[in-house]
């Protein structure tokens, strides 16, 4: 019996279908199940045929007016997913990189007044609805680089009320942009400069009263936290995430970015999804949370703009059969690119990930970090028609500037295209 169908990709030279069981980990990531000669067929926005273009007239009943698009001379790659973003704030923090670049570090950047508290007061002075509409045109770049799902993070208002502030417009954003976007409350991003002589206040706020409102807005499904040195402690980071996951609230967590602060040992502790940045991250940590089952997403391109001088180690934790994931990090201060096939050439040539890694990092196992690997992150029948057609070849994705993204297919509907024919 032959399948409907509403669009199809036809004559494509590759399709990487990243296909099979997530994650990914050790010598598996570099398996990106490729076909020649193939087509992607879906319906109602679901893929239901990926296979030999030879076999498409028993496989499939193809509307009428069904979409074809020619992918002739091209590579078909899944939609990009994004797993750690900051891209909902207000303000203007380019002065900082202008002041990295003579010389000034991350932690002294901070100490003047810069970081996250300067973009925290933009924040706070801003309603969610102008949040919203300040960060459509970032989301529209990620489109344009190929991103089709994204997370993205509260943090930037540490007050409850900013704090839902942000949540709400990212709810207002996933109902209205092309990409579907993933919320996280990151109430825990940092101590506001109004409770520094009284921490433990503030740790009692975020758990008694912003998790508990933002769970009850059903505002995010993801409950995180900056565990590393000159943030929140070890300690204290159980004791949100834990409350998070009372809530409802799934964990995840920003570790070892800045030093080995013990932020994998917590993301292991608690059972969290995944570890983030891990720039610092040791074997004895790496081998915690390969046991542990959590994913690591890395962000080299958080660590090129913020100048630190080295990358996570993605070798030595696929190695130690940690899942990788990549992702961009995009915020005010250090995350000044929206492309993940700019993070996948870092990964390639910073942190010494094959082509065929950061590939199934930027989707597959991405996806999976967000729990979201039954209906992304691959091509494959019923999961998304979420798509991104290279011209040429696959390494295309590492020509960084070049004009290799010719389309972008979100759940069977051509968001972004510069073929002529379209």
């Amino acid at each position: 019996m032959r399948t409907a169908a509403d669009f199809i990709i036809e004559n494509a030279s590759l399709v990487a279908t990243c296909a099979g069981p997530a994650p990914r980990r050790g010598a598996a990531q570099r398996e990106i199940t490729p076909l020649h000669d193939a087509v992607v067929a879906s319906h109602h926005g679901v893929i239901v045929y990926v296979g030999p273009a030879s076999e498409t007239a028993q496989h499939l009943d193809l509307h009428a007016d069904a979409t074809r698009l020619d992918a002739r001379g091209c590579t078909v790659v899944p939609g990009f997913v994004d797993p750690h973003t900051h891209v909902v704030f207000a303000g203007d923090r380019q002065d900082e990189l202008r002041r990295r670049l003579l010389g000034a570090t991350y932690e002294e950047i901070a100490a003047a007044g810069g970081g996250i508290g300067k973009t925290v007061a933009s924040t706070r002075a801003t309603s969610d609805a102008d949040l919203a509409e300040a960060t459509r045109p970032r989301l529209d770049e990620m489109l344009a680089a190929g991103t089709t799902t994204c997370e993205a993070k509260s943090g930037y208002g540490l007050t409850t009320d900013s704090e839902l502030a942000q949540l709400r417009a990212i709810r207002q954003l996933n109902r209205s942009h092309a990409i579907d976007i993933v919320p996280t409350f990151l109430g825990a991003h940092d101590i506001p400069r109004e409770y520094r002589s009284q921490r433990n206040a503030y740790v009692a706020c975020v758990i008694d009263d912003m998790i508990p409102r933002v769970a009850a807005e059903s505002l995010a499904e993801w409950c995180d936290v900056f565990c590393d040195t000159g943030y929140f402690t070890p300690e204290e980071s159980v004791a949100i995430l834990e409350a998070g996951k009372r809530a409802g609230l799934m964990p995840r967590v920003h570790a070892d970015q800045l030093a080995t602060s013990g932020g994998c040992r917590v993301a292991a502790a608690v059972g969290a999804r995944s570890a983030d940045h891990l720039v610092c991250v040791d074997e004895a940590e790496a081998d915690a949370l390969a046991a542990a089952d959590v994913c690591a997403v890395l962000l080299p391109c958080a660590a090129f703009y913020l100048k630190l001088g080295r990358f996570a180690p993605a070798r030595m934790l696929i190695d130690r059969g940690v899942p990788v994931a990549l992702a961009t990090d995009v915020n005010p201060g250090g995350g000044f690119s929206p492309s993940m096939p700019f993070a996948m050439t870092l990964a390639c040539f910073g942190m010494q990930m094959t082509l065929e890694e950061s590939l199934i990092g930027a989707t597959l196992n991405a996806a999976w970090s967000l729990d979201r690997a039954d209906t992304i992150g691959s091509l494959e029948p019923g999961k998304l028609m979420d798509a991104v057609i290279l011209r040429g070849g696959l390494v295309e994705l590492l020509r960084v500037g070049s004009p290799a993204i010719r389309d972008v297919i979100k759940r069977g509907t051509i968001v972004r295209s510069t073929h002529e024919d379209q």
